[in-house]
């Protein structure tokens, strides 16, 4: 049972986490008055390493169902 809940609160957590990353980001672009271009930056910069991360568990979940080379 433990483990099972686990399994789905984890990655429902993260990305949960992974949201509020990305409103702090907005709202930091926001209040620094960072236009669209500003705010794009933000958003590619600080946004890369979860970007980084979201492209890991991809990239785990298709090697571990045999979808490699």
């Amino acid at each position: 049972m433990q483990q099972t809940f686990e399994a789905w609160i984890t990655p429902v957590m993260i990305g949960g986490l992974i949201l509020f990353m990305a409103f702090i980001i907005w709202d930091l672009a926001r209040k620094s008055r960072a236009g669209r271009f500003g705010t794009a930056m933000l958003f590619i910069v600080l946004g890369a390493g979860m970007l980084g991360y979201i492209l890991k568990v991809i990239i785990t979940w298709v090697l571990e169902r045999g979808g490699g080379v």
